[in-house]
């Protein structure tokens, strides 16, 4: 089979799954001007490739690493061997990667639990926290939260053109301020993510004016991305999910804290017990997944990279506004696409089911989601529940009425995905076939 056999099978496997001729040759049209983006992103990709692998090898890992325990998981030489891992790849002093850890904010939770104390202070220097953590906090009340075990809480916005607040931050800061948190991705905002160098300026400024406080980033859908991560720029401690990034689509479960020694020593005494901490905990079988999927990360966030370029080049043709832009740096696999009104995001989120290799039948609706103050619609047609790096959308049904996508195992499944987005949109009316032209 020749080149243009090959081609004009796909435009007709395409066709045949729903994507209409004007809608395909504009998805082209944008990838044609993208191609130098597609290659930095390639160059990225090798050198977080080239990382993992030296630290799987450094490590040692073995086909032993693989099997996992049961019961107590005394002296589980896989479980403390991907710890290393993780530890050498975030370049951090300590790892705590746990399948007993059940989601991103669990880790957070834990993170945050598990370092501070009645009489604390809790500071957030980037704005409101993602949705869920809100309730961990205290913001809005929860059983178990920092508020009730005397945690307190103060919070300083982002200016109005996404840079820090120093002066409001240096003014929040005092003599009970324990901890700081930095949220790296923009969760339900529309405000930038933050790059892993303005991460470090921030951590740099924090530390100048109080040494002793603790820094964490919420690391969640960042890893990968860039060349760095957190633990770089002096991060105290970096969490995040294994069902996001670093899972590599295998992972079915699990999260990381990785950092300074003391702070995850902490951790692993809150997440089992006093005295035991990180003796303890079966892997249960599960360890292959999670080192094929660090194995993998690299390359599955760079298909997800990819296609949230795509998707931004796409809609922000159309008039849609997006965070990021179409041309900007990229610090997290996220794309926020801005419809105004409920009808583009459901739209959206419909159009992303349809393109999943799991559920493509399933029509998402609008739905009271634990952890969230309105309705929240959810695409995500994929090989393990809830994962985010897989092929998602979603987004809260309130203004500005903004869709969230991320996630694509691959990079022509992101491509796919987004196609089917913009399809949607256009069969509900909301999208004009000759904006396309």
């Amino acid at each position: 089979m020749n080149h243009m056999d090959t081609d004009s099978h796909t435009k007709t496997l395409y066709r045949e799954m729903g994507i209409s001729r004007e809608v395909y040759e504009y998805g082209e049209a944008v990838i044609r001007r993208l191609q130098e983006r597609f290659e930095q992103i390639d160059r990225t990709t090798e050198y977080n490739q080239l990382k993992v692998l030296r630290a799987m090898q450094k490590n040692q890992v073995s086909e032993a690493c693989l099997l996992g325990t049961t019961g107590y998981g005394y002296n589980d030489l896989g479980r403390d061997t991907l710890e290393s891992v993780y530890a050498d790849v975030f370049h951090t002093e300590d790892a705590l990667v746990r399948p007993q850890i059940t989601c991103g904010t669990h880790a957070l939770a834990l993170a945050l639990m598990s370092n501070l104390r009645p009489g604390d202070e809790l500071l957030s220097p980037v704005g409101k926290p993602y949705d869920t953590l809100e309730e961990v906090i205290g913001i809005r009340p929860s059983k178990g939260s920092l508020a009730e075990y005397g945690v307190t809480y103060r919070q300083v916005d982002l200016l109005e053109d996404g840079s820090f607040d120093y002066e409001g931050i240096r003014r929040n800061i005092n003599e009970r301020t324990r901890l700081v948190t930095i949220q790296r991705s923009k969760g339900y905002q529309t405000r930038p993510t933050l790059s892993v160098e303005r991460i470090g300026e921030l951590i740099d400024f924090v530390k100048k004016r109080k040494p002793d406080v603790i820094c964490m980033v919420d690391n969640c859908y960042g890893e990968f991305v860039e060349e760095r991560e957190p633990g770089d720029v002096g991060a105290d401690m970096v969490v995040g999910s294994l069902i996001k990034n670093p899972g590599g689509g295998l992972a079915p479960i699990g999260g990381y804290i990785a950092g300074k020694r003391e702070c995850v020593e902490n951790a692993a005494f809150r997440l089992t017990s006093p005295g035991l901490g990180k003796e303890v905990g079966a892997s249960l079988g599960i360890l292959k997944d999670f080192y094929q999927g660090l194995f993998l990360a690299p390359s599955v966030t760079a298909g997800a990279l990819k296609g949230a370029v795509f998707a931004a080049n796409v809609y922000e043709g159309l008039g849609f506004p997006v965070v990021p832009d179409g041309s900007e740096s990229r610090h997290d696999i996220i794309q926020a696409v801005t419809f105004g009104q409920p009808e583009g995001v459901i739209a959206f989120c419909r159009g992303i089911q349809s393109a999943a290799p799991v559920d493509s039948h399933v029509t998402p609706e609008p739905w009271d989601m634990p952890g969230y103050d309105a309705k929240v619609i959810m695409a995500a047609g994929a090989f393990v529940s809830g994962s985010s790096i897989e092929l998602s959308a979603d987004g809260p049904i309130k203004p500005p009425y903004a869709v969230y996508f991320q996630g694509g195992l691959t990079w022509h499944h992101a491509k796919f995905g987004i196609l089917k987005s913009l399809q949607s949109l256009m069969d509900a009316g909301l999208v004009e076939r000759g904006a396309l032209l």
